[in-house]
């Protein structure tokens, strides 16, 4: 059994790792609040955006505009979204292995976007190379970031070096569940006309149609990308503010577990000496 010194310095040390987590718990709770309310906010934008799209892109075919152009893949982009810090316990590991299965694709060349610096450190701890990397995103405009991001992607996706465009990143449930997502981002697909009652809506359009979808699509992938970097912001605050939570909880059973080693320990001490001043005793009356 540890001495009694051993287990104090212990207790101690565990005790100032619990002021640290359950601070860090407090600010994930409160950027987690401003990230979430964000993230909440772009949603309806987002939605409004893709019904006008449908509109627009009602009988469209592939040769409409050449963001919609569908090849073999044999080239991908993949951009890759995640943290710059970590002890926000499995968010980046579930999403990296998520990425995985798309640099696991057989007679496919993949060049990665990595967006935080947990991407870029696990691609070159890995040696492998990436086409742009991206830190700090949190810190300025998440609209000028992703307007850099869309023009870049889209810009190689239509002069043919690469086949097709996905996005990996974390979408936002709730502070407790966030889930690890691939969205196929380029070539866009162009969606399903709402069923109904079966009748078609019929749209007067102002510019012409052809003019309308060359300016919204740009738009319509800035917008998926901005999303995408408000949701891994919530996430990452709610994977933060729940790991440490956990932490915060897991230090208060380890001071119990130590305390009650230090009592025994003391009690075992208290029995010996007792049994030394009996022994002694009797000593002396022989």
């Amino acid at each position: 059994m540890p001495s009694l010194k051993v287990l104090r310095k212990r207790i101690g040390t565990v005790r100032s790792t619990q002021q640290i987590t359950k601070a860090m718990k407090m600010v994930a709770a409160a950027k987690l609040r401003r990230a979430q309310e964000a993230a909440e906010r772009a949603r309806p934008y987002g939605q409004k955006l893709v019904e006008m799209f449908t509109a627009v892109t009602g009988g469209a075919t592939a040769e409409a505009h050449p963001l919609l152009a569908r090849r073999d893949e044999r080239r991908a982009d993949v951009l890759l979204i995640t943290s710059d810090r970590g002890l926000c316990g499995g968010y980046n590991a579930n999403i990296l292995r998520l990425a995985e299965t798309i640099l696991r694709k057989q007679d496919c060349e993949v060049s990665i976007f990595a967006v935080g610096r947990k991407a870029v450190d696990y691609l070159r701890r890995r040696s492998i190379r990436t086409a742009a990397e991206r830190t700090g995103v949190l810190n300025q405009s998440v609209v000028a970031v992703a307007t850099a991001l869309a023009d870049e992607l889209s810009a190689r996706f239509v002069a043919g070096e690469s086949d097709a465009v996905y996005l990996v990143y974390s979408k936002f449930r709730s502070a407790i569940s966030q889930t690890p997502t691939i969205v196929p981002l380029l070539p866009v697909t162009l969606p399903e006309t709402a069923a109904g009652d079966g009748r078609a809506v019929e749209y007067i359009f102002e510019p012409q149609k052809r003019v309308l979808l060359g300016e919204l699509l740009p738009v319509y992938i800035r917008t998926l990308i901005v999303q995408a970097l408000l949701e891994a912001a919530a996430s990452e605050q709610g994977a933060r503010m729940t790991a440490m939570e956990n932490a915060t909880t897991n230090a208060s059973d380890m001071i119990e577990r130590l305390t009650l080693s230090m009592n025994r320990a003391r009690q075992a001490t208290i029995t010996t000496e007792l049994m030394e001043i009996v022994s002694g005793a009797e000593a002396l009356k022989g």
